[in-house]
């Protein structure tokens, strides 16, 4: 032990000197080179400052944007795209497609915007299910697992070795020996918790599999701060899903921790699954090194014909990309909002953009609802949520807490006429620091269906009125201060 700290002071003794040049070197860097909001800025120059060594190697793990570039882009991919999108981008300039797809009309600028953006092709020919348990989408989904064919796409932040997984990896092990192509995408640190020897034997049975960020000797994170938060799966492109649920025995209401897990999944079938397939491609492509645009299988769907007939674009962002799609989604549709906006998020962190669009929302006479959960999982991050909470509130917003188990649900519906759900949250981090996925679906009934399920949960909720609110301690105000101060990191 003396041993240790005679090495530890002899570094010390070595590196004080120069703190001072290396603190003044970052500090410059953070300021001119890093793309970085003031508030950030400034909250990094106190960690730098006051915390000399550890501030610093603090912002080396979590810190540093990543290259404004695209990570995932191929050549293929982009010449496949090019022409639908210019086709439909002068088809809304010319006002077509709106005659084609009505129910766009009010939103035709929305979908140009993320045709430009975020290369998200419209489609009119889609059927969507929702699920909000974890049982009974699980249960859909290993049901469509049994019926593949040919591949089996599947990406997800956290997959646990626990009793779920086990019963999805079953019916996978007997796909493969089916000839059924099997991919698994995860991320590094969402699934810290299974060994790599684990994913080794998954392979030795012939499921393949990749790691999104993989970490270093094992264990150390080096791009801790970045995480794809996706949840995908795509089987023969003839169905997919995408939304809130990760793999593990919690999401299914297994954890006494958590108790019911209350979260959204959309089931699609139709051809956006051509976009959401692209989407994992792109992913798998950037962690696996093998590039699947050169076999044409994957990009080919059947055009079917569906009774809901939802017009839908899956838009994406992540930390490569200059612009904050999911982010702006958001922002417009609550801009757009005539009638009313139902929110649910179990991070709610709010930008200035954002904010501000709800405060201007809210002072319209726009119906505002907001609904988070009862329950920390991320306590730092529940308490700024909490803050931004009480924010509405006073403006005149209506905000709930859900009370019946943890609230995972990630979205928006507005005016009964539009939704937006996926994996991103409504914070900072989904908005610029996590790779997410969501699917914008233009349709009443769908849009009509997801506010009647805000409506029943709010059988399970508490209003936090603005009495309820000022009632709260003083610890919790100070939770709140601290970590809304924080909440650039969080």
């Amino acid at each position: 032990m003396e041993e240790v700290i005679q090495i530890f002071m002899s570094i010390w003794d070595f590196v004080s000197p120069y703190l001072l040049i290396i603190n003044t070197l970052l500090s410059i860097v953070v300021v001119f080179f890093q793309r970085k909001d003031p508030q950030s800025v400034w909250l990094w120059l106190m960690v730098l400052n006051f915390l000399p060594i550890l501030g610093f190697i603090f912002y080396l793990l979590i810190g540093g944007d990543m290259h404004k570039r695209k990570m995932f882009k191929t050549k293929e991919i982009e010449d496949r795209l090019n022409d639908i999108i210019r086709l439909q981008e002068d088809s809304l300039i010319n006002k077509e497609l709106e005659k084609q797809a009505p129910e766009i009309t009010e939103y035709s600028d929305l979908v140009l915007y993320n045709l430009e953006a975020g290369s998200a092709v419209l489609s009119d020919d889609n059927d969507v299910t929702i699920f909000t348990d974890g049982n009974e989408k699980f249960d859909a989904l290993i049901e469509d697992l049994e019926q593949a064919k040919e591949f089996i796409h599947i990406q997800y932040y956290i997959i646990k070795n626990d009793v779920l997984f086990n019963r999805i990896k079953d019916v996978l092990i007997e796909k493969v020996k089916q000839g059924v192509e099997v991919r698994v995408l995860y991320d590094a640190l969402g699934c810290r918790s299974v060994s790599s020897k684990y994913w080794k034997d998954l392979e030795k049975q012939g499921i393949m599999t990749a790691v999104f960020f993989p970490a270093v000797l094992k264990h150390l994170q080096l791009r801790m701060n970045y995480r794809n938060h996706r949840k995908i799966v795509v089987i023969d492109n003839k169905v997919g899903y995408v939304g809130g649920f990760n793999i593990g025995k919690e999401y299914i209401g297994l954890d006494p921790k958590f108790g019911y897990w209350r979260d959204t999944h959309l089931r699609i079938e139709g051809t956006a699954l051509l976009q959401l397939e692209t989407r994992f491609l792109l992913d798998w492509n950037y962690a696996a090194k093998e590039n699947l645009f050169m076999n044409s299988k994957y990009m080919e769907i059947e055009a079917k014909s569906y009774k809901s007939g939802c017009e839908m674009q899956i838009i994406s962002s992540g930390p490569d990309s200059r612009t904050k799609v999911i982010r702006d989604n958001y922002v417009r549709l609550i801009g757009k909002a005539r009638k009313s906006i139902y929110i649910q998020s179990p991070y709610f962190i709010p930008d200035e953009a954002m904010l501000t669009s709800l405060y201007i929302a809210v002072q319209s006479g726009i119906d505002v609802n907001i609904m988070i959960p009862c329950k920390p999982d991320h306590p730092f991050v529940y308490w700024a949520t909490y803050s931004y909470i009480g924010d509405l509130v006073a403006a005149g917003a209506k905000c709930y807490t859900y009370n019946n188990g943890f609230l995972h649900a990630k979205g928006i519906i507005v005016d009964d006429k539009v939704m937006c759900y996926g994996t991103a949250n409504m914070d900072v981090r989904s908005f610029g620091l996590n790779f997410e996925v969501n699917a914008v679906v233009y349709n009443e009934q769908k849009a009509t269906e997801m506010r009647q399920i805000f409506e029943k949960d709010l059988e399970h909720c508490t209003q936090i009125t603005k009495d309820v609110y000022a009632s709260r301690s003083l610890m919790i105000r100070i939770k709140e201060q601290i970590s809304r101060l924080l909440s650039p990191l969080l």
